[in-house]
């Protein structure tokens, strides 16, 4: 580094720069880690309502809970104890063990029981009916049951409330020991939670999973073990080991590129000083996304970090071609249209992205074209004026010149590279598997016994199933409650077919106003219903005065309005109620989730005979064709890129065999990856799609410089020092994504790890000069 006044100030000013955007950066940054970010915008009401369930939806929400390590009456207790924890913390929603609660509606709006119940449908209170449960609660009374029967006897005798709260329990009921759900060996109490937060929201995730663990700690203790699945535990698990991993292989490239640049260059200040437009890059790049979409999801932080592994590029060929005949600013100034084709290139390739439909996408975009322009720019006119003429010339390199000529010697290989594109062509259309990979779930990292865990804990427990939901639109929330309804008798038949275990939906909570007046209507009046418990009370034990409180009970609900949504939101019930109905844009859509799905062909039929407006919404294949359609879009941009690409290095190199000459390496290449990513029986993903991009701008770097540098001998050697310096750096941080446990990471690795190779010896091969240039002083 020089030791001018200018050169001092210049780099007092470029730390400063950096720390006042770092510390930007560090207020603004937030970063995300949902996935729908990077699937394209829906189109239609059901995508739309598709990427709400994989978020938001209740399904996606719920927590399973299983208690192990004790005898079974231990866990049962342990089960209560963690409930009553837990039934007004804040990150939960509810929390049930199974365990039946008379506490389920608020006071106020105890007397709709008898418009909620399904009694009224088929009978009246009469005296026969009264008698008959009057009879019945007489027995209970003898019974173990009669300690939680009796305080609530006179306001109920005929159990209008456990039969409301019995209607609300699952369909599919768990295994019940003690009272609570068990497993079906009764060795693990289960539990359900449904939390506040998103599924992707890893952070407010980790803080239910805290207090859950918390609270069994403080109310249970001893040896009990928790076992905790669902998508909010697997969007925990993704953020831990997408952090620990980043910080793991980051700090093993740091250190390996620093080893890297000091046998490369041999001076601690060249090492210093070529992290400087590095980290210019990086911190551009999350400033521009910060300020732009305020989340940065963790992929576009891990990818677009590796993106700006290009911009380390540029000040090494600016190292690499110092030499004492001439200033850096000199160098700079003659490598500076090679380095901006390049530059200008890939930021070209990466700007139809902002255009593909998808946020994630958008935000990759954002970082790189930032991150590279701030790079290639601080490379250009801030890097030189730092550096001073000291260092080796590469340029007067015997070993150097001794390997270029070697190259230079080697018989032309146009042949080769014809048979070697053919190969790889038969390769990719005789690849047995699918060329695509449509299917999201491959790209988690949740390991795949915590899957079946998973999967386990939702058969024994009858939760909604993950995949298929029944969508019915409406006119309003009455006329949607009113179709539900009007749909239980097919549910049922489907359910004793065998083809579903449950269902739920809001109209099991809440009937129609039509249902609930009717059932008002068949209510008798207080005279009426106090003759009638008058003769009901013969040869039973009750007091003739004892039941004065269901009598004044069902004169208030004779005279109520029907109950609605509204009234329960503040309740238990509704945030279940907010995600199976709601209105928007004033039409009303209500879900019916399902559980135990065991014929999906009936299913089909069922929704394609049940009416207008009832759909069966395949979780599983719509997202399929979000991928499907975000994947074409993404190949249209990448052709427009493509061509935008070959316009911008034709005005650079304005000759045909010039431009076929840096292109034909790059082509060649994509053509390497796919055979070599097909016949190794992997699809692609967008993924693999986005590195491609990436190992096709790093080709198209080495071969502009190959070029660049086709009749100057010592041109050539120093250029040959600068790839092989930037390729081994690039191979070294690939080379470690491709190891990583994260699918996408390792996609990434893979893909630009055989780039890499391939550019580097195409590069070489293709654009080498001929042996009498090599050889030309």
């Amino acid at each position: 580094m020089k030791r001018t006044r200018q050169a001092l100030l210049l780099f007092a000013l470029w730390a400063a720069a950096l720390a006042i955007l770092g510390s930007f950066v560090q207020r603004q940054l937030v970063i995300g880690t949902d996935l729908t970010l990077f699937l394209p915008n829906p189109t239609t009401a059901q995508q739309r309502l598709m990427l709400e369930e994989i978020g938001d939806g209740p399904a996606s929400r719920l927590l399973l809970i299983a208690l192990e390590g004790a005898p079974p009456e231990e866990l049962a207790d342990a089960s209560r104890a963690l409930v009553e924890t837990l039934r007004d913390d804040e990150h939960f929603r509810f929390i049930a063990n199974g365990e039946l609660s008379l506490d389920a509606l608020p006071q106020a709006l105890l007397p709709y029981r008898f418009l909620l119940s399904p009694t009224l449908d088929t009978q009246d209170f009469d005296v026969r009916m009264l008698h008959s449960a009057l009879q019945a609660r007489a027995r209970d009374l003898s019974s173990p049951a009669g300690l939680l029967l009796e305080p609530w006897l006179p306001h109920d005798p005929t159990l209008e409330l456990l039969k409301v709260i019995e209607r609300w329990q699952p369909m599919q009921e768990p295994h019940r020991e003690f009272d609570v759900w068990f497993d079906r060996q009764g060795a693990r109490a289960l539990l359900i939670a449904e939390t506040k937060a998103p599924a992707f929201d890893p952070d407010r995730q980790r803080a239910a999973l805290e207090a859950l663990h918390q609270a069994l700690a403080d109310s249970a203790g001893g040896d009990l073990r928790m076992v905790v699945s669902g998508a909010g535990r697997f969007s925990v698990l993704m953020e831990e080991r997408t952090r620990s991993e980043a910080e793991l292989l980051g700090t093993i490239a740091t250190l390996g590129m620093i080893v890297l640049l000091l046998i490369a260059y041999r001076r601690i200040g060249s090492v210093v000083l070529s992290a400087l437009p590095l980290a210019s890059a990086g911190l551009a790049g999350l400033a521009a996304v910060s300020a732009l979409f305020g989340t940065v999801h963790g992929i576009t932080l891990a990818f677009g970090f590796t993106l700006i592994g290009v911009a380390q590029d540029y000040p090494m060929h600016l190292l690499s071609h110092r030499h004492a005949d001439h200033h850096p600013v000199a160098v700079a100034r003659t490598l500076w249209p090679t380095l901006a084709t390049g530059m200008a290139s890939t930021c070209i390739a990466y700007f139809t992205f902002l255009f593909s439909g998808v946020a994630g996408l958008a935000q990759v975009a954002c970082f790189t074209i930032a991150g590279l322009a701030v790079a290639g720019l601080s490379t250009r006119y801030a890097l030189p004026a730092l550096l001073s003429n000291e260092g080796p010339d590469y340029g007067a390199s015997a070993l150097l010149e001794r390997l270029w000529n070697r190259i230079a010697a080697l018989p032309s290989l146009h042949w080769a590279a014809a048979a070697l594109a053919a190969a790889c062509l038969v390769v990719v259309l005789l690849a047995p598997q699918p060329m695509w990979e449509n299917d999201l779930s491959k790209l988690t990292p949740v390991p795949s016994e915590l899957l079946r865990q998973d999967q386990e804990f939702r058969t024994q427990l009858g939760t909604p199933d993950l995949r298929y939901l029944l969508v019915i639109e409406a006119q309003d929330s009455q006329q949607a409650l009113a179709r539900l309804e009007a749909l239980e008798p097919s549910l049922h038949a489907l359910m004793q077919e065998g083809a579903i275990s449950g269902y739920d939906d809001a109209a099991r909570y809440v009937p129609s106003s039509a249902t609930q007046q009717r059932r008002q209507q068949r209510l008798p009046d207080t005279a009426t219903l106090r003759a009638a418990l008058r003769s009901a009370l013969a040869d039973t034990p009750f007091r003739a005065d004892a039941f004065e409180p269901f009598i004044a009970d069902v004169a208030q609900a004779r005279t109520m309005p029907p109950l609605t949504l509204e009234l329960l939101r503040d309740t238990p019930l509704g945030a279940s109620l907010d995600m199976l109905l709601n209105e928007r844009d004033g039409k009303a859509s209500a879900l019916v989730t399902l559980s135990g799905v065991q014929d999906a062909a009936a299913l089909h039929t069922f929704a394609a005979t049940a009416g207008e407006g009832i759909t069966l919404l395949d979780m599983k294949r719509a997202s399929e064709t979000l991928v499907v359609d975000q994947r074409i879009r993404l190949l249209w941009c990448l052709a427009a890129a493509a061509l935008l690409l070959i316009g911008v290095v034709t005005l650079s190199l304005r000759r045909v065999q010039r431009v076929a000459r840096v292109l034909a390496p790059m082509a060649l290449t994509t053509l390497v990856i796919l055979a070599a990513l097909l016949g190794a029986g992997v699809s692609l993903t967008l993924f693999h799609l986005i590195a491609l991009i990436l190992a096709a701008g790093l080709g198209l770097d080495y071969a502009l410089f190959f070029e660049h540098a086709a009749h100057d001998r010592a041109q050539q050697r120093r250029t040959l020092h600068a790839v092989l310096v930037c390729s081994v750096s690039t191979l070294m941080v690939f080379a470690l994504l491709a190891m990583s446990s994260l699918p996408v990471l390792r996609a990434i690795g893979v893909t630009v790890t055989l780039g890499v190779i391939s550019n580097f010896t195409l590069s070489l091969l293709l654009t080498r000069p001929t042996a009498e240039s090599g050889t030309r002083s």
